[in-house]
């Protein structure tokens, strides 16, 4: 009796942790449960979802506590600095890896008067020529879809998308009674887009808590070719504000014109200096420690990509030649002028000499690029260029005493990381990712452009992270009519499933 059960167990054991579900199968759950997926998706983007707002973070709270409770998860409400996160665990197998998922569950600020739609948070299906898109209803949303509908609404593709790609996974397999093959824990993100200030404390203090063995970010675009993507690393990033200080006032043009010098030129000199035409930074040691061998770039250079295409689709001539690809330049920091600010333009212009003209800077950053060692660099680069700089505001006698005044205030906001191509993470996504699509039908990215707040992951649990991206290239995200493709939704799926039933070891 007892090598009976010895043996039944065993075989339990086998039939969840053991052979991954054939390629035929995950594809037709995908499409068994793809509508009630959208549906899903449709309901939870009708929660505004601003991570300014204390009261959509609860809304959002509540709904996801409930949606991982349904598939007998333990969740429990972690505070840091006052701003709520949510948790979320569930062990299949005590014997079994965990894999820690990260969720990001708030969305932009939205001008509802910019949107092709009455409410940014009302999801709006659409079929799409070219730039002209027509709503359809979403009683004709069967089984049989168009791949290439989009539904439009804020966080469609960044990140609520993604996020209920996941969840429906989830749901697939408990409605079949079939159980991932590693433990589960989720941490669920409700202020990313305000940079997760208190994010990088909640993991210090909850170590243990979100101990696992590697992080899936389930978050982030695909590269122009929209092909199921894994991105290895992300760029941190920090910022930096510029003024420059001319009079104590704005003053008549006619009056003061070659006599009082234009803050606006001494600014403009001061940024074209930071960069040549080719778009290299010329500030010095901006790049030093970055050395990319032919391995390295062999391997970034194995996504697919078409420079004339690229640039077509960008609408420019010629790329800087920071690197040799697309690719290559992702392994570099940026040094980017967000926004200029000065007097007034267009029907306010006036004829005046401004007193100050400010600029706004975003660095994207790598690991060899430390946020503090480049900000530094920048200073030093200023103060070369002989301006003074100030503390606050220019007193009276700091006006009489320096003709070049700048005030730099900066920030530092994500912090990069990067996991090997060829890593045992890396290894073991790409053979789900082969599993469900077939080789070279999907792409392995080093490393995106954009920030992700992933870093104290990284440092304080001492595990690999890679992005697991889901989302159409053409999605708008951050700006106005935000969308996501029903074809990548339905992919978000299988990749979802594939991991799920891919065995971690």
């Amino acid at each position: 009796m007892k090598n009976a059960i010895v043996f039944l167990t065993s075989l339990m054991f086998s039939m969840s942790f053991g052979q991954s579900l054939k390629r035929e199968h995950i594809h037709q759950l995908a499409d068994e449960y793809f509508v009630e997926g959208m549906f899903t998706l449709k309901e939870f983007l009708q929660l505004p979802n601003i991570g300014s707002n204390p009261d959509n973070i609860d809304l959002n709270l509540s709904w996801c506590e409930n949606a991982f409770k349904a598939l007998d998860f333990k969740t429990k409400l972690l505070t840091s600095d006052e701003v709520k996160h949510l948790f979320a665990e569930k062990v299949y197998h005590k014997k079994a890896p965990t894999v820690l998922f990260y969720l990001q569950m708030d969305g932009q600020p939205v001008d509802a008067l910019k949107w092709e739609q009455k409410n940014p948070f009302d999801p709006v299906l659409k079929e799409c020529v070219g730039d002209e898109c027509s709503s359809i209803p979403w009683e004709k949303l069967t089984e049989d879809f168009n791949p290439d509908w989009k539904v439009f609404a804020r966080s469609a593709s960044d990140s609520k998308g993604p996020a209920i790609a996941f969840l429906q996974a989830l749901r697939i397999l408990n409605n079949k009674k079939r159980n991932p093959k590693f433990n589960i824990k989720v941490i669920m993100d409700f202020q990313e887009e305000l940079g997760s200030p208190t994010l990088a404390a909640l993991v210090r203090n909850n170590r243990s808590k979100l101990s696992s063995d590697a992080m899936l970010i389930m978050d982030g675009t695909r590269p122009p070719t929209n092909l199921p993507t894994l991105t290895f690393g992300a760029r941190g990033i920090a910022t930096i504000g510029l003024t420059v200080y001319g009079a104590n006032k704005a003053l008549h043009s006619g009056q003061y014109g070659n006599y009082v010098p234009n803050p606006v030129f001494s600014l403009s000199r001061l940024l074209g200096a930071m960069k040549d035409e080719e778009g290299r930074v010329l500030i010095p040691g901006y790049y030093d420690g970055i050395e990319l061998t032919d391995n390295q770039k062999t391997l970034i250079n194995a996504v697919p990509e078409n420079r004339e295409e690229l640039l077509t689709t960008l609408g420019i001539a010629e790329n800087e030649t920071i690197g040799a690809t697309y690719q290559e330049a992702l392994q570099y920091p940026s040094l980017n002028v967000r926004g200029l600010q000065a007097a007034w333009v267009a029907d306010e212009v006036r004829t005046i000499i401004p007193s100050k003209a400010l600029a706004e800077i975003d660095m994207r950053l790598v690991p060899e690029t430390p946020a503090e060692r480049q900000i530094q660099l920048v200073t030093n680069f200023i103060k070369s260029k002989g301006f003074y700089v100030l503390e606050g505001e220019p007193s009276a006698a700091e006006r009489r005493k320096y003709p070049k005044l700048i005030k730099i205030e900066s920030r530092i906001g994500s912090l990069p990381f990067r996991t090997p191509l060829d890593s045992k993470l890396g290894n073991w996504l790409g053979s789900a990712m082969e599993h469900v699509f077939g080789e070279g039908n999907f792409i392995r990215m080093q490393s995106t452009g954009g920030s992700q707040p992933i870093a104290p992951f990284i440092k304080e649990l001492n595990i690999p992270a890679i992005s697991v991206r889901i989302p159409n290239p053409d999605n708008n995200i951050h700006a106005p009519n935000e969308n996501l493709r029903l074809g990548n939704f339905h992919e978000g799926l299988k990749m979802c499933l594939g991991i799920l039933t891919q065995k971690y070891d």
